[in-house]
């Protein structure tokens, strides 16, 4: 089965940066207990501090599931509803990397 990742480019609301951090942290928590999550990055630009992307790799489409049925997922929801402004959802598998192993 092919690896899942994903791409999310989010636009907080002004000044609501840090409280999407804090709102992420459960799902951090959440995360190290998922052994078909790889990979989970939350990255904030230098450029714009209310942007923020997230990049999260996955074994492959059931713990892409198991993770966006969690109940961290749940309860982020409708705080990611109050903080963001934007966000954009890109979907796929990776082609090209360094030092990850091959499905």
């Amino acid at each position: 089965m092919a690896k899942v990742s994903l791409l999310a480019k989010l636009r907080v609301k002004e000044g609501k940066g840090d409280e999407l951090i804090a709102a992420f942290q459960p799902i951090f928590d959440q995360v190290a207990k998922e052994p078909g999550t790889l990979l989970y990055v939350m990255n904030r630009s230098k450029d714009d501090p209310e942007v923020f992307w997230v990049s999260e790799l996955y074994a492959d489409d059931d713990a892409f599931a198991t993770h966006g049925a969690s109940e961290a997922m749940a309860k982020a929801g409708p705080a990611f509803g109050d903080l963001l402004a934007e966000s954009e959802l890109i979907l796929g598998e990776p082609v090209l990397s360094k030092d990850l192993p091959s499905s």
